[in-house]
């Protein structure tokens, strides 16, 4: 699972997400711009400036599309650098950075409506973020297209420690391979660490540009070391190594490839170097030193910002913070990793001074039961780490039914005692559900002609059932091979999992000559493919997923082996829905009604049958207890031809 180090929050844009405290939340409006060309677009703002402290100050970055006029060249389709820099009156930090997505409005996940949201948690620059100040969004693109928009949180309370000082150190784009060499823009600083300095950290954010013969900076792999007093301390790698897992997918571009630490449509991610044996009054000196090369030709560079940030003393012994909620939801930051059944996961940091041991953790569905989630384990102070819950029934109950509905979490204790702040314990997320499949389903996978070793072939899939167990795969799979797996499954929550080693899916537009492309669907014994949402099984993206690709489905056996009446000529409506003592059977198109209406459980047990000789019946439903229902209508005159919806019993 991928980690992801930002937070989602209160009716961020959409209304995903809310806090425990909505109310104690102000927002600043600043950018909100269209991003025609290379530019500075500035804006004039004004924080807060009363004296209330912040838990968490978060900005957040929409990104958008607009219609180009006629006649634009590459309206919005490329991966450009986007850069969001505050300045006030006597500083300026650059505070977040994201690469656009190729973005043609003919790909399935950017059509002009689309927006995506990126949160930065910039808490550590509250001292600046007070009065009036310029944000500026610096926007390295040479077509237009994209919209850019920036509003920041600030959420009322303690933060996990304070900020002592923030300094910027080095700053700009340097060309790399140079007789001059990268490393003439990071000088030595000498610096003495402040009163109050319990830690010291260098944020660096350094993202690869440009290329030589051999592909560098975008498309290599360097390292740069942080002197400590003319000593290493620290070695990093400049690569982003998971752009095949990118959330945003497909794109219209080379969007799987690994780069210099950024991926298109992707956050930035900055590299937080904790510098050893900081504290107050500590004389030191610091520098960045690039590996020594040489380029070949072209213009390689690295685009940089540096600060130095000292820490004082973290503010509580115990603390945890649920942060996001991975699944389910409906954030696209997560798109892989939803929509679900079974197992909700979600994302806690431990914000206090005391390694965390244990948690316990409520959750479910708005409306429906709420679980308890005993957390065991060892969590360091500042650590992070995602937590998977037990089987949540509501969501399996529901699968299929349409709808948006809300999950909610809460973290109840830490350490066996009551959290020392409460604010940051709840979040809740908006999902839709997950799929309902058959119990029986032929999993098709057409192999390409791309293989690891031999004949051997890149793609694999296995379903998993909610223990983790694989319960059906196909592993062993040839290069340019057809199979046709029938899988029996028992009724439940099963995960199917699409891998691809090559990280280039069963097809994309920029393989190699000669790269054949292969095919993957599900589909019902009958042969009809059972949509995936998430997942484009035809059009001009057909099975471009990168590294894989995972759904989640819940297997019934109502389902199975079912030849539907004409959609076009026949109908059944059930109301009301959800229902509670009484269920209105209304049949259209039939010209003669002689049938059997059945009413089935989750598990396909037939809790209601009853003879249907009208268009409208009703029938009583008082006896069945609150759950999610199949409503089917049989004809007599041939059981292969039936009707059938889904109702919620809810008293």
């Amino acid at each position: 699972m991928k980690k992801i180090v930002f937070i989602l929050i209160t009716l961020i844009c959409a209304g995903k997400v809310a806090m425990a405290a909505p109310g104690d939340t102000t927002w600043v409006q600043a950018n909100n711009v269209d991003l025609t060309y290379y530019n500075s677009y500035d804006t004039s703002i004004t924080f807060p400036t009363t004296a209330t402290t912040y838990r968490k100050i978060l900005m957040i970055f929409t990104l958008g599309k607009y219609v180009c006029p006629s006649g634009s060249t590459y309206c919005g389709d490329w991966d450009y650098t986007v850069q969001n820099y505050l300045m006030t009156p006597t500083d300026t930090f650059e505070l977040g950075r994201l690469i656009t997505p190729y973005a043609n409005a003919g790909a399935p996940r950017t059509p002009f409506s689309w927006t995506q949201h990126y949160v930065y948690d910039v808490t550590a620059y509250a001292s600046k973020l007070t009065g009036p100040a310029v944000m500026r969004i610096f926007f390295s693109g040479y077509s237009g297209g994209f919209t850019g928009n920036i509003k920041f949180a600030f959420i009322e309370g303690t933060p996990e420690r304070n900020v002592v000082a923030v300094k910027r150190l080095w700053h700009g784009s340097f060309a790399y391979g140079d007789s001059a060499g990268i490393n003439v823009h990071f000088p030595v600083v000498n610096e003495t660490a402040p009163t109050g300095t319990q830690s010291a950290e260098l944020k660096f954010t350094v993202t690869g540009h440009g290329a030589d013969n051999t592909g560098c900076s975008e498309f290599c792999s360097k390292n740069y070391q942080v002197m400590l007093n003319g000593a290493s301390a620290i070695t990093k790698t400049i690569w982003r190594d998971n752009c095949g897992l990118n959330e945003l997918y497909p794109q219209s571009g080379t969007w799987l490839y690994d780069r210099g630490n950024w991926c298109p449509g992707a956050m930035v991610y900055p590299h937080h170097n904790i510098l050893p044996g900081i504290t107050a009054g500590s004389a030191f000196n610091t520098n960045i030193s690039f590996d020594s090369y040489t380029a070949a030709g072209g213009s390689p560079s690295y685009t940089t910002e540096a600060h130095l940030i000292y820490y004082g003393a973290m503010n509580r012994t115990v603390d945890a913070s649920l942060e996001y909620i991975v699944s389910p939801t409906n954030d696209e930051n997560h798109f892989r990793e939803n929509t679900i059944c079974g197992k909700p996961t979600i994302h806690i940091r431990n914000t206090g001074s005391t390694t965390i041991t244990s948690m316990n953790i409520s959750y479910g569905v708005v409306g429906g039961s709420v679980l308890t989630y005993p957390w065991s384990g060892t969590l360091a102070s500042m650590e992070e780490t995602d937590v998977t819950m037990s089987e949540m029934y509501d969501l399996d109950n529901a699968s299929g039914v349409s709808g948006t509905n809300t999950f909610s979490a809460t973290i109840t204790s830490v350490n066996g005692a009551a959290d020392e702040d409460a604010t940051n314990n709840t979040l809740t997320s908006q999902y839709v559900n997950a799929s309902i499949f058959p119990l029986t389903i032929r999993v098709a996978l057409g192999t390409n002609n791309e293989a690891t070793s031999g004949s051997n072939s890149e793609t694999s899939w296995k379903i998993y059932d909610m223990n983790n167990n694989v319960v059906a795969q196909r592993t062993d799979a040839q290069i340019s091979t057809t199979y046709n797996d029938t899988v029996t499954l028992t009724a439940g929550c099963y995960r199917l999992e699409l891998s691809d080693a090559g990280c280039n899916g069963l097809h994309w537009w920029a393989n190699p000559s000669g790269t054949t492309s292969g095919t993957f669907f599900v589909k019902k014994l009958a042969g009809t493919i059972i949509p995936m949402a998430g997942y484009t099984t035809g059009g001009t993206y057909a099975h471009d997923f990168g590294c894989g690709f995972t759904k989640y489905f819940y297997a019934t056996p109502w389902a199975a082996g079912i030849s539907e009446l004409n959609a076009n000529a026949t109908g059944l409506e059930v109301y009301p829905n959800p229902a509670q003592n009484t269920l209105n059977v209304d049949l259209s198109g039939i010209d003669k009604v002689n049938g059997t209406i059945k009413v089935l459980d989750m598990l396909g047990r037939v809790v209601i049958s009853e003879q249907c000789n009208e268009v409208s019946k009703q029938i009583n439903t008082s006896a069945l207890n609150n759950g999610v229902y199949t409503v089917q209508f049989i004809d007599n005159n041939n059981s292969n031809n039936r009707l059938q919806t889904r109702i919620v019993i809810a008293k």
